[in-house]
C-alpha cells in the first residue's frame, strides 16, 4: 500500500544503534529519525481523506497500528516527538485556565438582514459608500456560504505548524483552547508549503447525529444533557482537560484566512481555494455568485435545505469577494461593510408548558408530551411538543405552569429543552411531573420494569395499546392499508367491529357504510385495498405483528433467513441471533414475543385468513450483490425503499438498517440523515441511485 507521496509503508528497523547527543542523551538513529519522518506525514496523509475529504484509503485499524508504532518509537526517542505530531492530538496535560490571548486582527461580528428587501438595501449601501470613495459602478460578485451555528475560532501557525487556536471571545481577546483544538482530527496540525504566518478562521461545530448519539450516551450514564450542538461544541472546546474533549466528535469548517505573511489573494474565493488546496475542510456548497437575484435564490436554498442537513446552520453569509473591495468598505463600528448574515427564522422560543400529558405505546410504554401555550418556531405555530421519556422530565428539570425552551429543527419534532434561565432561580417550584399511577385510559395500575426508561401499563387490552398495534398493523412498511388511517382505525375500534388485526379481514360493506366517511364506494375502495394486503410479503407481516425489536428490516431479514414461520417459531435465540442485524438479547425478546400464547394464536389466525407466512421462490445464493451487506438511507428519485429492498435482495445481497464497519455500501438519496454521515466517519462506501443500479447490472 502507498501513502502520500508515494513513499510505501514500510515496518520500522527491530533495534538501531545511535549516538550521542551535545547533552549526553542519545541521538534518534537515522532509522529511526526518517521512519517518524515517514509516519508522521502517512498519518497527515489519511487523517486528511477521512477527516477532510470523506474518503479514507485505509480503515481504523490499520491508523491505529501506524499511530502506535509512531507513539513507540517518539516513546523511545522522545528527541522525535514535535509539536505537530499526530500523537499528540490526544492525552495533553490539562489546563488549570483559559488563558486570554489577543487575536492578531479582530475578529468582526456580522449584521443581518432577514429579507430580500433588507439584502438589496445592503448592496445598495455598498454601492453609494463606494461612490463616495470614487468608484462610481462597482462590479460585485458574491461568496454566499453556509452560516455554521457553532463557535468560531481562530487557528495560527507559524512556519507551517499549529501554534494557537482561541476562541472569539469579544473580538479582540480570546481565550487560549489550542489543548482542545488538537483533538479535533479535521484540524490541520502542520500544514505543508506554508508560509511563515497564517490565521486560518473557522467554525467549530458537531453534527446533529454526533450531538444526539453524545446526548443519549451522557443521559444513559445520568449525566446533563446539552441543549443544542452549539452549546455542545462550545463546552467542549472550553474544558480544562484535553482527554475529556477527545471523547466528544467534533469537527470544523474553515471559512476566512486572516493575518498572513507571505500571502496574497485578490479574492475571498483564492483564499477559501488556498484553505481547500492545504487540508483545511471548507464547505462544498460555498458558491460565487454574480447578481443579487442569484444571491437571494441561493439563500432561500439553503433556507429549505435546513432541515436535510446534518450540521446546524441559522443563515447564510453573504461576502463581497473583491479583498479591493473589501478594504475600500471597510467596517462601520465591529461590522464588516462587506459581508453580512441573512438570517432564518428562529428555531427556538419561549413559552409556558401548560400540562404534561401521557400516550400509551404498542407495547405499554407511557410516553410524555409537553401541551404548550401556542408560540410561533421557525414559521410554524406549535402547540405540542415531545418529552422523550420520564426520566427525560427530571433531567431537563422542567414544571407544568412555568416558562420552557422549546426548539424545533427543520421538520424534526419540537422537542421542549430546557426551563427558562430565570425559573430554575426560584424556591417554591412544584415537583416535575411523574407518571401516572394508573393507566389514563383503562386505569389499570402501571409500573416501571427494572433497567427501563419507561414506566409502563400492564394491561393487553388497554384499548390505547390495542389502537396503538392496530395503526401499526395496517401503517405504510407494514401492511400498508390505503384507506385506514389513524382517525379511520380508531373509529372501528370504537364502534367494535375490530379488536384484533385479523378484524380488518373480516369487515364486510353492510359494516363500513353509514360509517362517517364511508358510501358505497369508498367501502368496496376499503375492502379491496384490505385483500390486496394479503399479498404482502413474510418480512413485511412479520414487522405489522408489532413484535419488540422488530423493526422493518428485522422482519425482512427473519423473513429471509427462516423462510416460513414455523421454522421461526421452533428457533432457538441462538438460531434468531445468527440473523444480520439481530444480537443475542433481540434474538431472546423476539423468541420470547413469539412463544406467547397470544402472539401464536394471532399468527394462527391471520394465517387462516390467507396472509403470507413463508417467503416466495428459492432464497438468492447468487449474484452480483452476493454477501453484500447495503444500507439504505434517504429517499431515492425512482425507487421506493421497498422496491430497492427487493432488487438488492434478488440479487443475494442483504439490506440491514444500521451502518457499522461491516457494512458494504450505504446507498443515500435524497435528505439522507444520520446514516451518511456514519458511513463516512466509518469508510463506508455511498452510492447514489445510480451507483446501486451500477452494481445490480454486475
Amino acid at each position: 500500500m502507498s501513502a502520500a507521496g508515494g513513499k510505501p509503508i514500510s515496518r520500522a528497523p527491530e533495534s538501531v544503534e545511535g549516538g550521542d547527543s551535545k547533552d549526553g542523551a542519545a541521538e534518534p538513529p537515522r532509522e529511526a529519525l526518517e521512519r517518524a519522518g515517514e509516519l508522521r506525514e502517512v498519518l497527515d496523509y489519511h487523517a486528511r481523506r477521512y477527516y477532510v475529504l470523506d474518503d479514507p484509503e485505509i480503515g481504523d485499524e490499520e491508523y491505529d497500528r501506524l499511530l502506535d508504532e509512531l507513539r513507540e518509537l517518539e516513546s523511545r526517542h522522545p528527541q522525535l516527538l514535535t509539536d505537530d505530531s499526530p500523537s499528540r492530538r490526544v492525552g495533553g496535560a490539562p489546563v488549570d485556565r483559559l488563558e486570554k490571548v489577543e487575536h492578531l486582527e479582530p475578529m468582526l461580528s456580522l449584521g443581518n438582514v432577514r429579507t430580500e428587501a433588507e439584502l438589496r438595501a445592503w448592496v445598495e449601501r455598498m454601492r453609494n459608500h463606494l461612490a463616495r470613495e470614487g468608484i462610481a459602478e462597482p462590479r460585485f460578485t458574491f461568496v454566499v456560504e453556509p452560516k455554521i451555528d457553532g463557535l468560531a475560532i481562530s487557528l495560527v501557525y507559524r512556519d507551517g505548524v499549529l501554534e494557537r487556536g482561541a476562541t472569539r471571545g469579544d473580538g479582540q481577546i480570546g481565550e487560549d483552547v489550542t489543548h482542545n483544538l488538537r483533538t479535533i482530527g479535521a484540524i490541520p496540525l502542520h500544514v505543508s508549503d506554508a508560509p511563515p504566518l497564517v490565521e486560518v478562521r473557522g467554525e467549530v461545530y458537531m453534527s446533529l447525529a454526533d450531538f444526539t448519539a453524545l446526548n443519549e450516551r451522557r443521559a444513559e450514564a445520568g449525566e446533563s444533557t446539552f441543549m443544542n450542538p452549539r452549546n455542545s461544541a462550545a463546552g467542549t472546546i472550553r474544558q480544562l482537560d484535553p482527554a475529556d474533549a477527545a471523547k466528544r466528535p467534533l469537527s470544523i469548517w474553515c471559512y476566512q484566512v486572516g493575518v498572513a505573511d507571505g500571502l496574497s489573494f485578490k479574492s475571498h474565493s483564492q483564499a477559501l481555494e488556498w484553505l481547500r488546496e492545504h487540508g483545511f475542510r471548507v464547505n462544498s456548497g460555498i458558491q460565487l455568485l454574480g447578481s443579487e437575484d442569484e444571491v437571494i435564490s441561493q439563500c432561500l436554498e439553503w433556507e429549505r435545505r435546513r432541515g436535510a442537513l446534518d450540521f446546524e446552520i441559522d443563515g447564510v453569509v453573504v461576502k463581497v469577494d473583491d479583498l479591493e473591495l473589501q478594504r475600500r468598505l471597510g467596517a462601520v463600528g465591529r461590522d464588516p461593510r462587506w459581508a453580512v448574515a441573512w438570517k432564518f427564522p428562529p428555531t427556538t422560543a419561549l413559552t409556558t408548558l401548560e400540562k404534561v400529558m401521557w400516550n400509551v405505546g404498542k407495547f405499554g410504554d407511557l410516553r410524555p408530551y409537553a401541551v404548550l401555550e401556542p408560540v410561533s418556531v421557525g414559521g410554524v405555530t406549535i402547540r405540542l411538543a415531545t418529552l422523550h421519556n420520564e426520566e427525560d422530565i427530571v433531567r431537563k428539570d422542567i414544571r407544568a405552569g412555568e416558562e420552557v425552551i422549546v426548539v424545533r429543527a427543520g421538520d424534526v419534532i419540537p422537542q421542549v429543552v430546557s426551563p427558562a434561565p430565570h425559573v430554575v432561580e426560584r424556591e417554591d417550584r412544584p415537583p416535575p411531573p411523574a407518571p401516572p399511577a394508573r393507566c389514563p385510559y383503562c386505569h389499570t395500575e402501571t409500573f416501571k420494569p427494572v433497567d427501563s426508561v419507561f414506566t409502563k401499563c400492564p394491561n393487553r387490552d388497554c384499548p390505547a395499546r390495542s389502537w396503538q398495534l392496530l395503526k401499526h398493523f395496517v401503517s405504510r412498511g407494514a401492511m400498508d392499508i390505503e384507506g385506514l388511517g389513524e382517525r379511520q382505525v380508531a373509529m372501528l375500534q370504537e364502534r367494535g367491529l375490530v379488536t384484533t388485526a385479523g378484524d380488518f379481514y373480516r369487515l364486510g360493506e353492510e359494516q363500513l357504510v353509514g360509517l362517517e366517511g364511508f358510501g358505497e364506494i369508498s367501502a368496496r375502495n376499503l375492502l379491496a385495498a384490505i385483500e390486496a394486503s394479503k399479498e404482502r410479503p413474510f418480512g413485511r407481516v412479520l414487522f405489522a405483528l408489532g413484535i419488540e425489536e422488530v423493526g422493518e428490516v428485522t422482519g425482512r431479514n427473519l423473513a429471509q433467513r427462516f423462510r416460513d414461520i414455523d421454522a421461526l417459531l421452533t428457533a432457538t435465540p441462538e438460531r434468531i441471533s445468527e440473523t444480520p442485524g439481530v444480537g443475542e438479547k433481540m434474538a431472546e425478546a423476539i423468541a420470547g414475543q413469539l412463544a406467547d400464547e397470544r402472539m401464536q394464536r394471532l399468527i394462527e389466525d391471520l394465517r387462516g385468513l390467507g396472509l403470507r407466512f413463508h417467503e416466495e421462490g428459492a432464497p438468492p445464493s447468487e449474484g452480483p450483490l452476493a454477501g453484500k451487506t447495503l444500507v439504505l438511507t434517504g429517499s431515492l428519485p425512482e425507487w421506493s425503499r421497498e422496491a430497492a429492498t427487493e432488487r438488492v435482495t434478488a440479487a443475494g445481497g442483504r439490506v440491514v438498517g444500521s451502518v457499522s464497519k461491516k457494512t458494504d455500501y450505504v446507498v443515500a438519496g435524497e435528505s439522507p440523515g444520520s446514516k451518511l454521515a456514519k458511513a463516512e466517519r466509518l469508510g463506508v462506501p455511498v452510492l447514489d441511485e445510480a451507483g446501486l443500479r451500477a452494481l445490480l447490472s454486475g
